[in-house]
């Protein structure tokens, strides 16, 4: 009887070990090719020169870059984005069309602008500055809430209890 036990044991083992091992025999990982490696080494390229635009924008506004300096680094930024997006037009099916005059480059700077101003705009979303009195009402809303929730400690261990509970939640000793 114990041998067939043994047995039973080990084949179940050995059935779970294929189950849990059948996932890598059948191979469904993809194979990415070489231009989908170069296209999504081109779409970080052109992530970086996008906020590499930002950046330089933003420390222009701070008064960090020469207002000598800054138109030129700004033109070799934006030259070196077009480059990258016209890579990605070459790899990608939906090419625009150049725009009605043949100049192209125009199109993709202005796509450039559009992606800098995009990020503009998500980075310019954040909330607006508090003043004294709106510091002073929200702490005093919070205060009030605290005392509301607040019961003070419990008698047995001494951690911090609500209003609401009955037994506290670190040792179980009944509040009532």
């Amino acid at each position: 009887m114990e041998i067939a036990a043994i047995l039973l044991t080990s084949g179940i083992a050995i059935l779970v070990g294929l189950y849990l091992y059948s996932p890598l025999l059948e191979g469904h990982g993809r194979r990415v090719t070489v231009e989908e490696h170069e296209l999504s080494s081109l779409l970080a390229e052109r992530d970086r020169v996008v906020n590499a635009l930002q950046e330089l924008d933003f420390d222009f506004k701070l008064g960090k870059i020469p207002e000598e300096d800054y138109p030129l680094q700004r033109a070799a930024l934006l030259q070196k984005g077009a480059d990258i997006l016209r890579k990605i037009d070459s790899f990608s099916a939906l090419t625009s069309a150049p725009s009605s005059n043949g100049r192209g480059e125009t199109d993709v700077e202005a796509r450039i602008e559009k992606a800098v101003a995009a990020r503009r705009a998500d980075a310019s979303a954040q909330p607006r500055e508090l003043t004294d009195d709106d510091l002073e009402s929200l702490i005093a809303a919070r205060r009030k809430a605290r005392k509301t929730k607040s019961a003070g400690f419990c008698p047995k261990c001494g951690k911090p209890v609500l209003a609401s509970d009955k037994f506290c939640p670190s040792c179980g000793k009944s509040l009532s």
